[in-house]
């Protein structure tokens, strides 16, 4: 009996992204060789692509290209396979690759065009051509990938997520993290909590509130103790933290043994900040059950507590060691907390522009392929800035006023999501981008989240933004919309026009 061929380790993207290096990298930690299409082309053609493509036309290059690539795609066993970023759009090789395990190389547009406008390639000598060939393909390199990691960086870090490439469950799709302390794998569908290869080793202590504890204490799997807190955000304090440690002091919880937040953004936060400081930092895994923390704070390893006058004004920044997301336990969510998080969904599309804001902008509803997009976003920014000194700043739209809010009103009043859908409103308003904030009012307000602020003296929350904790000098930075995709933090707001962002919510 012939025993079945194994499958390939492919690494597909668009052009520049990266292919062929993080191939090598891969093929180098498993001991393996790595074949690359364009360079297979190359020799059989006898010349380059770039002479092939010019003197015969896309059509023609196209069909060698898919002959070749799927007789390598056939034949592997095992082994390691880089293909050129045009190459899936041939049916027959996506019939091929069903078979192996498909690894997306990201990159973003700016980045692929820097690269690759330079080189002479056929596809890469027009600006406008070349973005509307990213856009077109993005969605099927995404369909087809059961990972993707990031693309034209450090190779070693495609090195150190070998082995969670080579045991991908069936049905979850691996999302490859990366900041300067700690790289990490996050885990995306259905059964994630139960069915990914959990991220840390020792013995597990859960942290979660008492409502979650009743839905989803079991994603913690076998906790050696569950720790579970009142909910809300006025019970992210360290009181509540210190409640916490001297839980799991009283559990004999060591350095050998993690941390597990089971819940939203108020777990979340609370959790990794228990192990950024229990004995000095034990690891932290989140489970995120809640549409905020699935599609932006489990992610990033910012983590805290508040203090009466401001919002996670205590705090460290603690990578986790992973991230396990399934987007099913949604399901459970009351209607004002899908409500809630929608906010959150909206602000990340308002950052990363392109695909995913014609998605949310068209209405689409908070699927795990947007969750997904949403955390490709964020990841993306953070592995760029994890300390929060430049472009992480972008994440915070909507939340110098949306913290103001919540701590102008004793954090009881509106939820998170809530108020940083308010927010938006008055970021969008500072940003003087009037048809945009419109469209985005509408969006929240489709949602059910409130669009005016309800009994709130609008002077209080524009003094209370003075506070906020990424003011580093007299004024506080701000950050604007120029237009989807094009967000820019550190900008300068008068006091006036702040005030009047905000008492326009009153009016």
């Amino acid at each position: 009996m012939v025993a079945p061929l194994k499958p390939a380790l492919v690494f597909i993207g668009f052009m520049a992204a990266g292919k062929s290096t993080a191939a090598l990298e891969a093929a180098a930690a498993l001991g393996e060789t790595a074949a690359d299409s364009d360079a297979l082309l190359e020799q059989e053609l006898g010349e380059t692509i770039q002479a092939y493509f010019d003197r015969e036309g896309e059509a023609a290059f196209r069909a060698v290209e898919e002959r070749l690539v799927g007789a390598l795609l056939d034949r592997a066993d095992g082994g390691v396979i880089a293909l050129g970023g045009g190459a899936v759009t041939s049916e027959r090789t996506r019939a091929a690759l069903r078979r192996h395990t498909v690894v997306l190389v990201d990159v973003d547009l700016e980045t692929a065009w820097a690269r690759a406008c330079g080189e002479g390639r056929p596809l890469a000598r027009e600006r406008a051509a070349f973005a509307r060939l990213f856009a077109g393909r993005a969605a099927l390199y995404e369909d087809l990938a059961h990972a993707i990691v990031p693309g034209v960086g450090d190779p070693r870090l495609v090195h150190g997520a070998v082995e969670a490439l080579r045991a991908i469950p069936e049905g979850l799709t691996l999302l490859w993290a990366t900041t300067a302390s700690r790289d990490y794998p996050v885990w995306v569908g259905a059964g994630a909590a139960t069915r990914a290869p959990w991220p840390a080793g020792g013995r597990r202590f859960a942290v979660t509130d008492e409502t979650v504890a009743a839905l989803h204490g079991g994603l913690a799997g076998d906790a050696a103790t569950m720790i579970a807190i009142p909910p809300g955000e006025q019970h992210k304090t360290l009181a509540t933290a210190e409640r916490v440690w001297t839980d799991l002091v009283q559990a004999g919880a060591t350095r050998g043994d993690h941390v597990v937040g089971v819940g939203g953004g108020v777990v979340g936060d609370l959790a990794g900040f228990c192990a950024a400081t229990y004995q000095r930092g034990v690891p932290v895994v989140h489970v995120p059950t809640t549409i905020v923390a699935q599609v932006d704070s489990a992610y990033g390893g910012k983590t805290g507590v508040d203090l009466p006058e401001a919002k996670n004004y205590v705090g460290a920044y603690h990578q986790p060691a992973g991230v396990l997301v399934d987007p099913t336990v949604l399901e459970t969510l009351p209607a004002a907390e899908r409500a809630a998080g929608y906010a959150e969904v909206v602000k990340t599309a308002l950052i990363a522009g392109g695909p995913l804001w014609e998605r949310v902008a068209a209405g689409a509803a908070v699927d795990e392929s947007v969750v997904r997009a949403c955390a490709r976003t964020k990841l993306r920014v953070v592995a760029a800035d994890e300390r929060d000194t430049g472009l992480r700043q972008v994440l915070n739209l909507g939340h110098t006023v949306g913290h103001a809010i919540e701590a102008a009103t004793g954090f009881a009043r509106y939820r998170h999501g809530e108020a940083v859908g308010l927010g938006l409103l008055a970021a969008l308003r500072l940003s003087e981008q009037d048809a945009l904030r419109a469209e985005v009012e509408e969006l929240l307000a489709a949602a059910g989240l409130p669009t005016r602020l309800d009994g709130t003296d609008p002077d209080a929350i524009a003094a209370a933004t003075a506070r906020d904790k990424k003011r580093t000098g007299a004024e506080v930075p701000f950050v604007l919309v120029r237009a989807p995709g094009d967000v820019r933090h550190g900008e300068p707001v008068a006091p006036g026009a702040l005030r009047a962002a905000v008492r326009e919510l009153a009016a």
